[in-house]
């Protein structure tokens, strides 16, 4: 009984630490299908380390150029510049749709 009061006492002290209001969420939680999520998980491998986030790194942003599937495609392929191209051994076709599913919603986001 006494550990019983011991633990509601410690529990009311902690929970007395914290704010006593809590602001609105930060942000809103991002639902994704499970092709973006597949998308994601292939872009934070395969392109995260030159467009972090989408952002500029080694690479340029790619978080403020929308552009069409088939150009993306197409880079995703051949590489532009110091881009690597990705040969059908590195990422499927689906793949290569999961990615540009990914960033088609991560654009959509941003507007």
């Amino acid at each position: 009984m006494r550990s019983a009061v011991l633990a509601v006492l410690v529990l009311a002290a902690v929970a007395a630490c914290g704010p006593s209001r809590r602001g609105p969420a930060f942000g809103t939680p991002r639902e994704f299908t499970a092709q973006e999520q597949e998308g994601r998980v292939l872009f934070m491998r395969n392109c995260n380390m030159c467009h972090p986030g989408g952002s500029g790194g080694l690479g340029p942003s790619i978080n403020n150029k929308p552009l069409p599937s088939v150009a993306m495609r197409t880079q995703i392929r051949q590489g532009v510049g110091a881009m690597p191209a990705f040969t059908d051994e590195m990422l499927s076709d689906a793949q290569v749709d999961a990615v540009i599913a990914y960033l088609n919603e991560m654009q959509e986001e941003k507007d």
